[in-house]
């Protein structure tokens, strides 16, 4: 049974059952930080789709992600939200086909219209909040998006209203990195979890995964770390996928690292990477989502995940990967945040993006608070030099 805990959303916002929400990029849409992974819903009957669905409305959840292309589980959930459908942001996917009736892809232009006009239809909606161009894993799979039409459809629907903003889903941090520097994702859909992150780029995760207990891991992939950065400097909004590694994370037996990982250390960390809006969790039932829910309510330790990555101490030394093991700071100076915002702006000195530089002076308390009283570096697990880097961002983002 799934087992969902908390993590401390920074400056967050909540409503009366605890949900925590994020700017969707530059979309003027927020999400809740748990979402709703729908796959796990397909062949169930309409009852339970229904009252999962509402079960997640009630709790705050305002986020789904519909990859599947069948049409029974378009229309259940179509029939669920009911007329709270503007309730929900919706990513609905171009390219998620069912022709041989199984999960397909497709990149033939008249086969995605038709499978995302059933989409609307099934639904009962005349708009898609997210059109993801789905699975873009590939060059060939890029290049194929951008020759035969589709991203020309995408902007076409975009331009009429029937999407309100473009993402994409990928596991690959290069060919996102390429698709995102085209200027037309607001949105990416991206898989992340810590065993991910540590697989080289030139790794096909999806097949690696099915061997973690045998890979060898030394240091997080810097395409990875440099995608989310990426993300975070443009003002692009990352949702995440495969954040509990289908549960092998948590098993003893498949998990790479020494120790199996908690869900609330798996979520934590998906949700503590730059630019993460939301992480969609996979849910089948009530009960499900009241675990998930749940992990809004828990306690630091219960989502501190220091003990499965500061094995990789030694790789790591120096480098802030936004684990709270600082906190709590006597002068209440978030430095993760801070960190990572100082991260953004390292990337290109010169040009710092003026929304990058707004987060940083809308925190309530920054580094000009700080009063350089080392209680923060003397607990760092990583040995960062936290006092220069405080004092530095205040130099570049003050």
């Amino acid at each position: 049974m799934l087992r969902v805990e908390n993590y401390r959303i920074f400056a967050r916002e909540t409503n009366k059952n605890n949900m925590e929400y994020r700017n969707i990029g530059k979309t003027g849409l927020r999400a809740g930080v748990i979402g709703l992974g729908a796959e796990h819903l397909d062949g169930k009957p309409f009852a339970i789709v229904e009252e999962t669905i509402h079960a997640a409305l009630e709790h705050g959840i305002n986020i789904m992600d519909v990859f599947m292309p069948g049409d029974e589980i378009r229309r259940n959930i179509g029939k669920a939200l009911g007329n709270r459908r503007k309730d929900v942001i919706i990513q609905g996917h171009i390219g998620s086909v069912d022709l041989r009736e199984q999960y397909d892809i497709s990149r033939d232009l008249p086969i995605c219209k038709a499978y995302f006009e059933k989409l609307l239809a099934n639904l009962g909606t005349d708009y898609i909040d997210v059109g993801m161009l789905f699975f873009i894993d590939s060059d060939d799979a890029l290049q194929q998006i951008q020759s035969n039409g589709i991203i020309d459809y995408a902007l076409e629907l975009k331009h009429k209203g029937v999407i309100r903003a473009i993402g994409a889903s990928s596991h690959n941090p290069v060919t996102a990195r390429k698709l995102l520097e085209t200027g037309i994702i607001e949105v990416l859909m991206f898989s992340i979890n810590p065993a991910f992150d540590m697989t080289p780029a030139g790794t096909d995760v999806l097949d690696t995964f099915e061997t973690l207990a045998q890979q060898q891991y030394v240091t997080i992939d810097p395409a990875r770390a440099g995608l989310y950065q990426y993300c975070e400097q443009q003002g692009i909004a990352i949702t995440t996928m495969k954040t509990l590694g289908g549960g092998r994370l948590l098993s003893a037996e498949n998990s790479p690292f020494k120790k199996p990982m908690t869900v609330a250390q798996c979520i934590h960390y998906a949700l503590t990477r730059p630019a993460v809006v939301s992480t969609m969790v996979g849910c089948q039932s009530v009960v499900h989502i009241e675990e998930a829910v749940n992990y809004l309510n828990t306690t630091s330790e219960q989502r501190d995940y220091m003990d499965i990555i500061s094995q990789y101490r030694g790789e790591l030394t120096g480098k802030c990967v936004y684990c709270n093991h600082c906190q709590p700071c006597p002068v209440d100076i978030d430095i993760a945040t801070v960190h990572k915002y100082l991260d953004i702006a390292l990337l290109d000195k010169n040009n710092i993006p003026p929304s990058i530089k707004q987060h940083y002076k809308s925190l309530p308390v920054n580094s000009t608070d700080c009063i350089a009283c080392g209680n923060c570096e003397e607990k760092c697990p990583f040995v960062v030099p936290i006092i220069e880097n405080i004092q530095y961002a205040a130099e570049l983002l003050a």
